[in-house]
């Protein structure tokens, strides 16, 4: 079969991540047991040859106007990444399976891997953490090798598809930005907070961990952080859904009432502890995914995912559907989430929304900053440790030195390097989340500005945040610190708030 036109590529290329994102989703909510990919990309494999690529890349250079040629960068990219899947769909769907099918042996249970990844954040034994942790993480790292063999692989892929031999330099060319210059300028911002932040961290892990806990506690005992779980009679399982559709609501952001979005919230064996926003086909059809545990969690995982869902079926429905579904890598999007979840983080909202006192709404809320906190320490860290281990890959292959040498430095948590592939995601998505993290922080300090020091309950956030909606994936996320006043680099927003956070 000869290539396609761009547009006719686009047209089949909608179809096709239609159906893969509507399997990736029944796997992950615990629909079906078994992934079947593999079968989905073969029924499709007429978009992704070289051929195909060849042909887009002919069409991109030919481009005139700007935003054609960026439409057709973004179809060629994705027929590059899709070839490498065909390649490799078969194998990813075996891990996947097997990794559905592996059990944890647990005191007289035998737990799916994802049910006992999620039982951590709910088990209240510190010593029992620590042993269902370790127990998860041997099955998981028996996984490494399978894992190895197909990060290498795809590498391999990626490199001659691209002709590009540097991951590093690929990614940076794909991402329009220089992944150093993003780690220099977050690792100041960590810097200069190292020493409040260290305080902070011993108060919050005795108070949250108790006074048993070892110096160094392992990263089992992160989901029991993030939950909050001595704080879980007041932020209850059932509680989420009302208390966070009320807060977007307040926002002027009905998410019930927004066409196109799908709540997932019900609670499955098999269902990813890890909550998620699959956009199946946005703005029509697009799934808000979290598995509710009790515990703060719960409420921020919801309004992050929100924050996607929302952007996504709030896109202009006319949009080329590579500037609705299609981007250069996840930071824009990221934009949203990490806005909407900070909310967790407003003394007032805890006051209003759960009828605390101020002493204790501000403890509650300063609990919630501590976790942010520590979170892009650890990111920080792993953009870190992932610039080392590309940039070494070609010459000493999959090797995790520094992993949990950066990673616990940052934290006070100790990270295993056991645990560096399970933990490895694809496409420097630490560096979107860290792009996110900076662009957050001053889209906070643009809308103080504008609505007020209550910009999480005021319907003119919502009405602002609509307008960047409707543009879908289109604009990057440095195009968006320019609308607002801010050079992309500048960390003074984000830093000023872990100062105020201390």
């Amino acid at each position: 079969m000869s290539a396609l036109p761009a547009d006719a590529f686009e047209e089949g290329l909608a179809a096709y991540l239609l159906e893969r994102s509507e399997e990736a989703r029944a796997v992950r909510v615990g629909e079906k047991e078994t992934s079947e990919q593999a079968a989905i990309v073969a029924r499709h494999a007429h978009l992704f040859t070289r051929e195909q690529l060849e042909a887009l890349h002919a069409t991109e250079v030919e481009a005139v106007v700007g935003d054609d040629r960026e439409r057709v960068a973004r179809l060629r990219l994705t027929c590059e990444s899709g070839i490498v899947v065909r390649e490799l769909a078969a194998r990813e769907d075996a891990l996947e399976n097997s990794l559905l099918a592996a059990r944890v042996q647990w005191q007289r249970e035998e737990l799916p891997l994802r049910t006992a990844q999620a039982r951590l954040a709910t088990t209240v034994s510190y010593a029992e953490r620590d042993a269902l942790g370790e127990a998860a993480l041997e099955l998981s790292a028996g996984f490494n090798e399978e894992r190895q063999s197909l990060l290498a692989a795809r590498e391999r892929l990626e490199a001659d598809l691209s002709g590009v031999t540097s991951p590093v330099a690929r990614s940076e060319a794909e991402k329009g930005v220089r992944l150093q210059s993003i780690l220099d300028a977050v690792e100041a911002a960590s810097a200069e907070t190292t020493t409040a932040y260290v305080a902070d961290r011993e108060r919050w892990l005795d108070v949250l961990l108790g006074d048993g806990r070892d110096e160094q506690p392992s990263f089992s005992h992160v989901g029991w952080l993030r939950r909050l779980s001595p704080l879980e009679s007041t932020y209850t399982k059932e509680g989420a859904v009302p208390v966070c559709v009320g807060t977007l609501r307040a926002l002027g952001l009905d998410i019930e009432a927004t066409p196109g979005i799908r709540l997932d919230l019900d609670d499955r064996p098999q269902k990813s502890p890890r909550a998620c926003v699959i956009a199946s086909d946005p703005p029509r059809l697009v799934h808000l995914i979290t598995r509710a545990q009790g515990g703060l969690h719960d409420y921020e995982a919801f309004l992050h995912e929100a924050g996607h869902a929302l952007h996504y079926a709030g896109c202009d429905p006319g949009l080329p559907y590579a500037f609705r579904r299609l981007a250069r890598d996840h930071a824009l999007t990221e934009i949203y989430s990490f806005l909407l979840d900070s909310i967790v983080q407003e003394p007032g909202w805890h006051a209003e929304r759960f009828g605390l006192g101020g002493v204790t709404a501000r403890e509650n809320a300063a609990a919630a900053r501590f976790v942010n906190t520590l979170l892009f320490r650890r990111y920080t860290a792993k953009l870190g440790f992932e610039l080392e281990f590309w940039g070494r890959f070609v010459v000493e292959g999959c090797t995790g030195h520094g992993y949990s040498e950066r990673l616990t430095a940052a934290t006070g948590i100790r990270y295993p390097q056991r645990n560096f592939l399970a933990d490895m995601d694809a496409g420097f998505y630490s560096a979107d989340y860290l792009r996110a993290w900076v662009r957050a922080a001053q889209v906070r300090a643009w809308l103080r500005t504008e609505v007020g020091g209550d910009w999480w309950r005021q319907t003119r956030t919502g009405e602002l945040l609509r307008r960047f909606f409707r543009e879908g994936t289109r604009p990057s996320s440095e195009e968006i610190a320019e609308r607002i006043g801010f050079d992309p680099a500048d960390t003074g927003p984000l830093a000023a708030e872990f100062a105020d956070a201390a």
